[in-house]
């Protein structure tokens, strides 16, 4: 299937651009429409203020990809008022211009191919569909139903916090299934916090919405197998999801964990949250499940162990701190590929590395850099094709032969132009 972008390049200049011209002139057609939930949905940013997402709609075609918004996520009160990579982002609130706003982490859309029309780095066939961009302001990756108060650096002034991520998600889902043609296909995807957040509302966009056909392609935001009562040696990531549960109230009476494992027994425990990674299969034997991630990424595993583990935030150079959340990182990497092994429509996709944003997430800015060159796949794209398109049991790469991939803006321009020029 064609992308846009792909379409305009065929259709010759001067068509293309009376055709763009001619749609962008109807109502909210192929740009970004911002729309604010009220406060009666019980959505709300972090801070209190109104939740607010963003649309680009088409009339072509009622195929539609949700994109989940990534950045750091919090558990205190210095992390909830953010500043750094690992905290939460947006502690202000989502402005009304976000999408168009270049000091914000969406920049018109090119964060991600996902969210772009015509890419000059990467062409894909959602290109051309409906987009809905969950922005994210609740510091819990878009899965918390609860309001915590935090103080513990300023104990005369504690912060009040919002973690609405699963109430918000349940209310884009609602107004969509309002708003949106039902889609023919719907693919919901999303980048670090957006790929832990993609999968953990999957169920609720799947039955709110009811597409004909539907896909997950979750990037670099893994839920890894942690049973509650795991020890930190047997299941290093136990000290983090033993804590969000709590502050996030993810298995409280409300959480997302809770009603999720109520409704569908078999999808998996409220002991262990990585179980959702293959439950979400079980559940939905007819979809395609997929993950993607990086072997070496730096952030995800920083924001897994640093805060938990003294001697990898006290490592005495950066190198010997990287080495040590690795060493964590490929133990409980492996125990969740044999997990989703056992699911006969969940497919992953795992590259070693790549030199943009420590090896985090395989979907921001392009795909380049994503190849597995020993078995053949020339990007992370092939994985989505597969997805969307494929039978059977999805692509399932795991590179064996580590490398790192350099990404340079010449070669991003390169595999662009390989896409036209035989």
């Amino acid at each position: 299937m064609q992308s846009l972008s792909s379409m305009l390049l065929g259709a010759g200049r001067g068509v293309a651009l009376t055709l763009l011209t001619t749609v962008a002139a109807q109502a909210a057609y192929l740009k970004w429409e911002m729309v604010e939930l009220p406060a009666s949905s019980g959505a709300s940013c972090g801070n209190g203020t109104p939740y607010r997402f963003f649309v680009n709609r088409t009339p072509f075609t009622s195929k539609t990809v949700v994109m989940f918004e990534g950045g750091g996520a919090c558990w205190d009160q210095a992390a909830c008022k953010g500043g750094t990579l690992l905290d939460a982002v947006n502690p202000d609130g989502i402005p009304t211009n976000y999408m168009t706003d270049w000091n914000r982490q969406a920049h018109l859309g090119l964060v991600t191919p996902f969210t772009t029309r015509v890419n000059p780095l990467t062409s894909i066939q959602t290109q051309s569909w409906n987009m809905v961009y969950l922005t994210y302001c609740t510091g819990d990756v878009h899965t918390g139903n609860k309001a915590a108060v935090y103080n513990n650096v300023d104990a005369a002034n504690p912060l009040t916090y919002q973690h609405r991520g699963a109430v918000n998600a349940e209310a884009v889902a609602k107004w969509m299934a309002a708003n949106l043609p039902k889609p023919d296909h719907l693919l919901l995807t999303g980048f670090s916090a957006g790929g832990v957040g993609s999968a953990a509302n999957y169920p609720v966009f799947r039955n709110t919405i009811q597409p004909r056909k539907m896909a997950l392609l979750a990037d670099s935001g893994p839920l890894f197998s942690v049973p509650r009562n795991a020890t930190p040696q047997q299941a290093p990531s136990v000290l983090l999801h033993n804590k969000i549960r709590d502050v996030w109230g993810l298995d409280g009476e409300n959480g997302l964990v809770t009603q999720l494992i109520k409704r569908y027994p078999e999808a998996g425990s409220v002991d262990n949250l990585g179980t959702l990674s293959t439950g979400l299969g079980k559940i939905y034997p007819q979809d395609r499940i997929g993950y993607a991630v990086f072997q070496e990424d730096t952030n995800f595993s920083a924001f897994s162990y640093q805060k938990f583990y003294p001697e990898i935030a006290g490592a005495p150079t950066n190198d010997d701190r990287l080495k040590l959340l690795n060493v964590k990182w490929r133990q409980e990497l492996a125990t969740w590929r044999d997990m989703l092994d056992t699911q006969p429509n969940v497919g992953y996709y795992v590259p070693n590395a790549r030199d943009i944003n420590g090896s985090h997430c395989l979907t921001i800015v392009t795909f380049g850099g994503t190849s597995i060159v020993e078995k053949g796949l020339r990007s992370v794209e092939v994985f989505l094709n597969n997805l969307l398109d494929g039978k059977g049991t999805p692509l399932r790469a795991w590179e064996e032969k580590p490398t790192t991939q350099r990404v340079l803006l010449s070669d991003m321009f390169a595999d662009w132009l390989a896409q036209y020029v035989p």
